[in-house]
C-alpha cells in the first residue's frame, strides 16, 4: 500500500510540454526520428502535434507523465500549421524500432483533443470509430536516420464517425 502510493506521488504531473524537449529535432540532426506529413488538414488554423508511444495497446495513448514516469518511450513535437505549403513535422525516436504514433490538428490551439473541433490521424491509416485504433494499426518502423511517413487527417463526420475529408487545393 506504502509502496503504491509512493509510486503515485513519483509520476511527473502532465503539461502541454512534456516530452518535447525529448522530441524536437535538432537542425541538421541525423536520426532516429520521423518526418511526418501531414494531408487532408480541413484548414490551416491552430497546431499540429505528434506523439511518439510504444507499440503496443496498453501503452499506445496513456497518459504521458505515467509513461515518463516508468521510463517508457515518450515524444512529443507541436508546430503552428502554417499557413501554406506542406505541414511537417519532424520528432525524434528513443532508438531504432517500432513505434506507435498518433497526430492532432488542434484547430483551436488549446492542446487538448476537442471531438467535434479537431483532426486525428495514424501510421497506417485505421478506420476510426468511437474506440482508440490498436496499436499495431498506428505504428510505423524506424531505422538510424530520418524516416518519412505519411498521415491522413481525420474528422468527426455527422454523430457516429471520423473520416478523412475532401482535400482542398492550398
Amino acid at each position: 500500500m506504502i509502496a503504491a502510493l509512493l509510486l503515485a506521488a513519483a509520476v511527473l504531473r502532465s503539461t502541454p510540454t512534456l516530452g518535447m524537449a525529448e522530441g524536437r529535432c535538432r537542425p541538421n540532426e541525423p536520426g532516429p526520428a520521423f518526418l511526418v506529413t501531414l494531408v487532408g488538414l480541413k484548414d490551416r488554423q491552430g497546431l499540429a502535434r505528434v506523439e511518439l508511444y510504444p507499440p503496443d495497446d496498453q501503452d499506445f495513448l496513456a497518459d504521458d507523465n505515467v509513461l515518463i514516469s516508468a521510463g517508457k518511450p515518450f515524444r512529443r513535437a507541436e508546430i503552428a500549421v502554417p499557413p501554406s505549403g506542406p505541414v511537417e513535422l519532424c520528432i525524434r525516436a528513443p532508438a531504432p524500432g517500432t513505434y506507435a504514433l498518433s497526430v492532432l490538428h488542434d484547430r483551436d490551439g488549446n492542446r487538448k483533443f476537442g471531438l467535434s473541433v479537431d483532426g486525428i490521424g495514424f501510421p497506417g491509416d485505421p478506420r476510426l470509430g468511437w474506440r482508440k485504433p490498436r496499436a499495431a494499426q498506428a505504428t510505423a518502423h524506424i531505422g538510424t536516420g530520418i524516416t518519412r511517413i505519411t498521415v491522413r487527417m481525420n474528422y468527426r463526420q455527422g454523430l457516429l464517425s471520423f473520416g478523412p475529408i475532401t482535400e482542398k487545393r492550398s
